[in-house]
């Protein structure tokens, strides 16, 4: 067995035993189990939200992005930022009214909000499907991670195979608090790595920021700037918007707002986070460097840029610590995705509709018992898959921002949308993106009398769009007249 190999299995471990030891002393009933006693401070809030920043995606495809597009990978920079600025305003009344209900999960509060049960089983419905393709990316990379950086020892199934059955464990056991323990570990890790390696790369093999860049734009004109067509910045500009406001629509970063035990901890982590948001930069550059350096990845493969650089430069020790950090970008998500995924389906599509009478102890049962059967499904989508890690982010953004324009009118003191309004709006949206992800269209073949600017448009935006004409046109309809009192006679 390799040193590599050694680390990883070694940090594996760790993570396991974490997540174990995070339930000590705590009953772990549903409300523990789901939002940890809504008593999460500023710090462990903090990289729960941040975790979003640091998964699979960044590690492996923001770096395969780097190489593979060039510029657009700045798209990512952007949309984090935008939705963290967003959340100042946001996120308090979201926490306020989660506290005064006691809720639970993302669809829980769309349901007491409009009042309807059919609009929150929707709302979970649309939540598990897109969960499964974020969990299904940190099983890919996870399997990519530790193949790779096992120098070929474990295949990628073995090593999905083992990381899920790790992440499956502690999750039964600990549910939210067993990812908020590792998530320390986990940040403190990649952040590291990922700075080390953005920095040291492109000294060593180029001579400096600068002069990689210079060398890249030389060896690959056009390269580093945006495209006329396909990733142009019409592209850029609307995935950018999708992203952004889609970026707490996902289940598990929803969920995670209602672990805080006090409101102000939004407005603190808005001021830090497009800061600690930066440190994606790095991570491109590693992408950069090995664009000229490791010539020839195509398709999916291009994730595999930054581990196939690390191993051509380092010595083994340091490829497994490059690969144990990677390992945490996976598993921490990943258990925060099972422990959102599992909730949904026992408390929002089982005791919503089938049971709903069913007890807070019998749906904490059935959540962590769906909590393996979620995993195995992700597994097998992730064997059969091929497409690359941001393209199956993209693809559960697009059914996730769906819920935005509910969720904001909500907010409103007077809010303007019907339940039957919002219903009509996400179930069109989504179907948009079902049909247009399904048949492989684009806005292009769609509508092809656009300018041919505006066929770049991200189909989530086009979606969206969709949704928010419906949900007016809807609510229009169905808002309750107005009695006039009869005149006196």
């Amino acid at each position: 067995m390799n040193i590599a190999l050694v680390i990883i299995f070694v940090v594996a471990a760790f993570a396991l035993l974490l997540g174990v030891r995070a339930r000590h002393g705590r009953d772990m009933n549903l409300e523990q189990w789901t939002v940890g006693g809504r008593s999460f401070g500023t710090a462990i809030v903090f990289l729960l939200m941040a975790g979003e920043i640091y998964t699979t995606f960044t590690f492996l495809g923001g770096s395969g992005f780097a190489y593979g597009k060039g510029a657009p990978v700045y798209y990512i920079l952007a949309y984090g930022t935008l939705a963290y600025i967003i959340s100042y305003w946001m996120l308090p009344p979201i926490w306020r009214y989660a506290k005064k209900e006691r809720l639970i999960s993302q669809p829980h509060y769309f349901s007491r909000k409009y009042d309807s049960r059919a609009l929150g089983f929707l709302v979970a419905v649309v939540g598990v499907i897109a969960l499964i393709p974020y969990l299904v990316l940190q099983m890919k990379g996870l399997g990519i991670i530790v193949s790779i950086a096992s120098y070929g020892t474990i295949s990628p199934t073995l090593a999905i195979w083992i990381g899920a059955a790790v992440v499956t464990a502690y999750v039964m056991v600990s549910g939210v608090r067993g990812s908020a323990w590792n998530s320390v570990a986990k940040d403190v890790l990649i952040l590291a790595v990922a700075v080390f390696l953005g920095i040291y790369l492109p000294f060593h093999y180029y001579g400096g920021l600068g002069a990689m860049f210079h060398a890249i734009d030389v060896a690959k004109p056009g390269f580093l700037a945006f495209p006329a067509k396909g990733a142009s910045v019409i592209w850029f500009q609307s995935t950018v918007v999708l992203t952004a406001l889609g970026f707490f629509m996902w289940p598990h970063t929803f969920g995670s707002l209602y672990t805080a035990k006090d409101e102000r901890i939004f407005r603190r982590n808005a001021v830090i986070l497009p800061i600690y948001q930066l440190i994606l930069l790095f991570v491109f550059f590693v992408g950069f460097a090995a664009s000229l350096k490791i010539p020839g990845l195509q398709g999916p493969d291009i994730d595999l840029s930054l581990l196939k650089l690390s191993i051509q430069t380092f010595d083994p020790w340091f490829v497994g610590v490059i690969g144990a950090a990677g390992v945490l970008t996976a598993l921490v998500p990943g258990s925060m995705i099972l422990t959102s995924a599992a909730t949904l389906l026992a408390n929002d599509i089982y005791r919503g509709c089938a049971q709903q009478g069913a007890s807070d102890a019998a749906v904490a049962r059935l959540a962590r018992l769906l909590v393996p059967v979620i995993a195995l499904v992700a597994i097998g989508f992730t064997l059969h898959g091929g497409a690359t890690i941001v393209a199956m982010l993209l693809m559960g953004y697009n059914f996730v921002t769906q819920l935005f324009p509910a969720l904001i009118c909500s907010l409103m003191r007077r809010n303007p949308v019907t339940k039957q309004g919002a219903f009509g709006g996400i179930l069109v949206g989504v179907c948009s993106v079902a049909a247009i992800t399904l048949t492989h269209s684009t806005i292009g073949g769609l509508m092809p009398f656009l300018p041919e600017p505006l066929k770049d448009l991200n189909v989530g935006l086009v979606a969206l769009l969709l949704n928010v004409a419906v949900t007016a046109l809807v609510s229009i309809a169905t808002r309750p007249g107005i009695v006039e009192r009869p005149s006196a006679a």
